[in-house]
């Protein structure tokens, strides 16, 4: 993993079309619902726009030799960006944690928080950069 190069200008472009989708669902929906319901939300703008994706994608743990399998991406865009969907009342550094361990577990770099639990989205993103 290559830090603290800038992220490649594709993968910008991919995390901006990813937050125009994810808007888009809040838009229209509004907070209140279930994770769940957020998820199946953005993946069906996600192939409206021709976003490539995948949908609770296994990983391995890797620890002192070993894999271990049981973990889940809720969403990783473009095969460069892993997006993690929450409907809580915030934010937290647990949340955030989560995420950073994920982006180590698969050597990416780029990955969002997607709390819409909020009245404006905006307030619900949290980008990560490894």
């Amino acid at each position: 993993m290559a830090r603290f190069e800038p992220i490649p200008a594709e993968t910008e472009e991919l995390g901006r079309k990813l937050i125009g989708a994810a808007i888009e669902v809040h838009k229209a929906l509004g907070p209140g619902f279930l994770e769940q319901i957020y998820e199946h939300a953005l993946c069906h703008e996600l192939v409206r726009r021709n976003i490539p994706f995948e949908q609770q994608k296994p990983i391995v743990v890797r620890y002192k030799g070993i894999e271990i399998p049981g973990q889940r991406l809720d969403l990783l865009v473009g095969g460069q960006i892993i997006v993690e969907l929450k409907a809580v009342q915030a934010i937290l550094p647990i949340h955030e944690a989560q995420l950073i361990s994920y982006l180590k577990s698969v050597e990416l770099r780029l990955g969002y928080i997607m709390n819409f639990n909020v009245r404006l989205l905006r307030d619900g993103i949290k980008r990560i950069v490894l």
